[in-house]
């Protein structure tokens, strides 16, 4: 039984620092909203007869 305590335990802390990274990651890295232009091609809204 303890080895699955050890086990737990550990899966517990990799969990925990997984959680605090991204917990980190989403409120310490600033965010900069930015505009994405993409030209589509007019032959991908007509329909194709197969």
């Amino acid at each position: 039984m303890p080895s699955l305590f050890r086990f737990l335990f550990v899966v517990g802390i990799i969990g925990g620092l997984s959680y605090a990274a991204v917990f980190a990651l989403a409120n310490f890295v600033p965010f900069k909203p930015r505009e994405i232009v993409q030209t589509i091609p007019p032959d991908k809204f007509v329909k194709q007869p197969h």
